[in-house]
């Protein structure tokens, strides 16, 4: 996990670049420069959520939970296989992100924040639990009374454009979908990690949480299978 230290030029030191390579879950933060508001708007956050879509094929990564705040934003990361690069992925998005606030005059942070998540928080009841932080972001700060009603949140699984939260089936779903997409075949390689490797085992739980609308029950902290699981 990062660290603060003093001073304003200070950076944070991180982990070994290992910990956020293969299979690793980390919660990353982002911050705007000077906590600037008011670039955030549909545009910019379907523009966000392109880039993650690329960052995540390209580097072997999911995104089970993600939040876009007026001033910073939570993206909660899983590698899929051994050739998963986290902080590669995180330096694309930032590029990306940087090069739509300049239009405003803003940019990222020099440095965002992360938390590598350790064996016990990798439990499936652990990992909901940190999604469902992220998602009640909105909620903590005042702009919702309910989190299903921001609109700038959701998850991104790179060839599942209609997976959502909102939907109550939605951790049954992401769980099938994760555990395919690491079932690749080579040794952890990543070379088959395509849409067509997970079809097969997601289409039916797919077909049916992508036809639940926002009135869902929505994400669960716990569930009553397979909660303390790990995450492999």
């Amino acid at each position: 996990m990062s660290e603060r230290r003093d001073g304003p030029n200070a950076r944070l030191p991180r982990l070994p670049a290992e910990w956020y390579r293969g299979r690793a879950w980390v919660h990353w933060s982002m911050t705007v420069d000077r906590r600037a508001t008011g670039w955030l708007d549909s545009l910019r956050h379907a523009r966000i959520r392109e880039v993650l879509v690329d960052a995540l094929g390209r580097y072997g990564i999911v995104c089970p939970a993600y939040c876009v705040m007026p001033d910073h934003a939570h993206f909660l990361w899983a590698g899929v296989a051994e050739r998963s690069n986290q902080p590669l992925g995180a330096r694309l998005l930032r590029t990306a992100w940087n090069a739509e606030l300049k239009h405003h005059g803003f940019r990222l942070q020099r440095q965002g924040y992360d938390h590598v998540l350790r064996e016990e928080e990798r439990k499936r009841g652990a990992v909901m639990a940190v999604a469902a932080y992220i998602w009640e972001n909105p909620v903590r700060a005042g702009l919702v009374a309910e989190w299903r009603q921001y609109p700038f949140l959701g998850a991104v699984v790179p060839g599942y454009p209609d997976l959502d939260p909102r939907c109550e089936d939605f951790w049954d779903v992401f769980w099938r979908i994760y555990a395919a997409l690491g079932d690749d075949g080579a040794g952890g390689s990543g070379e088959n990690l395509t849409v067509s490797a997970t079809e097969e085992a997601t289409e039916e739980a797919t077909d049916g949480a992508t036809k639940d609308s926002a009135e869902g029950e929505g994400p669960r902290i716990s569930s009553e299978r397979g909660e303390d699981q790990i995450a492999p």
